[in-house]
C-alpha cells in the first residue's frame, strides 16, 4: 500500500525528578544531602531512510512516545536517561506542525535528521542546594516535561524526472522499457492507481531517476478521476514529460488532450507548471505516415515534440538523451533525432518508418 500522507502524535520523554537523599553511613555523623540528579528524557527524532518509499508504518500507529529519564537516587546516583526515539521516513518527506500550519524540516536527503520534540531535562538532587545557611535541603528539583506535538507528514518523491498525461497515455509503458520498475500495465484507463519510481541507466555511467505518476482527467481539481492528489511527488522534478497518446482510443484530439492536463497543472501549481517541459507523442508504432505528428505539431504551434512508443521502443534512445541534456545543461557527443523524427516539417508525404530516428 502506497501511503503519503500521515498524522501521528508525538510525546518525548519526561525528565526524571532529582533525589532528595542523606547520607547515612556507619561512623560518619551528620553525613549530609547525596541526593542524585533525574536523567534526561529522550527527543523524537527523525531520519530520511532510502530504504522507505512510503509513510505506511504510520497507517496504524498515531502515537510515538520517547522514554523517560530515570529519578536520581542516594549516594549521589544519578538516574539513566532515557533513549532517543529515532523514527525512519523516506526521503522527500515534509514534517509540519499540525497546531500551528509550519514547516518543520523537509528531509530531502537520505541520512538529513532533524529533531522535532526536544526530550526534558533530568532535575538536580539535593545536594546541589546545600549552603553554609542550609545544610539539609530536604528539596529537589522536577524534571521538566518533554515536547508534545501533532504532526503532518507529506511525502513527495524526489525524482529527476516527471510524467504526466491522460489516463492511458503511456506513462507506465514508458517507465517499463526504460528502468526496472514494473509498474501494472493494461489496456484500460487508470491501472496506475499509486506513484512509481524508475531508475534509467543509461551510457557511459549515467542515470536518472523517473517518477510516473496516475493519469489526469479534465477536472481533477474538482476530484474528478484520482483528482490532483498525486501532483505533489512531481513538484520536485527538475522537468515534466508530458506523455500525448498519438490515436486516442476514444477519438479525442491529442492536442485538446494536452491542453487540458496543462490546465489541470497551472490550476494545481504555476511553479509546477512552470517547469521545462518535454513532449513526447506516444503510440507511433501504430502510423502509417507522419500526418498525425505534424497535425499535433501545427496545433500545438510548432512546439518539440519527440514521436516514441513505449511498446516497440522506437524513439526512446533520443527522448532519453534530450533528457538528460535538460536536466545537467550540457550537450551530448551522441546526436539525437529532432522533433519530427527526421524530416522535414512541411513534408506530410513521406511513407517510410516513422519511428525510425
Amino acid at each position: 500500500m502506497f501511503v503519503d500522507e500521515a498524522i501521528i502524535q508525538v510525546k518525548a520523554g519526561n525528565g526524571g525528578h532529582g533525589c532528595v537523599s542523606f547520607r547515612r553511613e556507619k561512623y560518619i555523623p551528620k553525613g549530609g544531602p547525596d541526593g542524585g540528579d533525574g536523567g534526561d528524557g529522550g527527543s523524537i527524532v527523525f531520519i530520511a531512510d532510502q530504504n522507505k518509499n512510503t509513510l505506511f508504518d504510520f497507517s496504524g500507529r498515531h502515537h510515538w512516545r520517547a522514554r523517560n529519564g530515570e529519578p536520581g537516587m542516594g549516594k549521589k546516583m544519578a538516574g539513566s536517561s532515557g533513549d532517543d526515539l529515532l523514527i525512519y521516513v523516506p526521503p522527500g518527506t515534509l514534517i509540519f506542525d499540525e497546531e500551528y500550519k509550519i514547516l518543520l524540516a523537509d528531509l530531502d536527503a537520505n541520512g538529513k535528521t532533524v529533531v522535532v520534540a526536544r526530550a526534558g531535562k533530568g532535575g538536580r538532587g539535593n545536594w546541589h542546594f546545600r549552603t553554609a545557611e542550609n545544610q539539609a535541603p530536604r528539596y529537589a528539583e522536577p524534571g521538566t516535561e518533554g515536547q508534545e506535538r501533532r504532526l503532518k507528514l507529506e511525502l513527495k518523491l524526489i525524482a529527476d524526472i516527471g510524467l504526466v498525461g491522460m489516463p492511458n497515455a503511456g506513462k507506465s509503458t514508458l517507465l517499463r522499457a526504460v528502468s526496472a520498475a514494473r509498474p501494472r500495465v493494461a489496456d484500460y484507463p487508470f491501472t496506475t492507481l499509486e506513484p512509481q519510481l524508475g531508475i534509467v541507466e543509461m551510457s557511459g555511467e549515467r542515470r536518472m531517476v523517473m517518477a510516473d505518476i496516475p493519469g489526469l482527467i479534465e477536472g481533477a481539481q474538482q476530484g474528478a478521476g484520482l483528482g490532483l492528489g498525486f501532483l505533489r511527488h512531481i513538484e520536485r522534478t527538475k522537468i515534466i514529460v508530458h506523455m500525448i497518446e498519438l490515436y486516442p482510443s476514444d477519438g479525442s484530439s491529442p492536442a485538446e488532450n494536452y491542453r487540458k492536463i496543462r490546465k489541470e497543472l497551472e490550476a494545481f501549481s504555476p511553479e509546477l507548471a512552470g517547469k521545462h517541459e518535454i513532449i513526447a507523442a506516444n503510440k507511433i508504432d501504430l502510423a502509417t505516415d507522419f500526418s498525425a505528428i505534424h497535425d499535433l505539431r501545427a496545433q500545438l504551434n510548432g512546439k518539440e515534440i519527440h514521436a516514441i512508443s513505449g511498446a516497440t521502443h522506437q524513439g526512446l534512445e533520443p527522448l532519453l538523451e534530450a533528457m538528460w541534456t535538460v536536466i545537467h545543461g550540457t550537450e551530448q557527443d551522441k546526436p539525437f533525432a529532432v522533433p519530427g523524427v527526421g524530416i522535414p516539417a512541411a513534408d506530410k508525404t513521406a511513407t517510410r518508418d516513422p519511428g525510425a530516428v
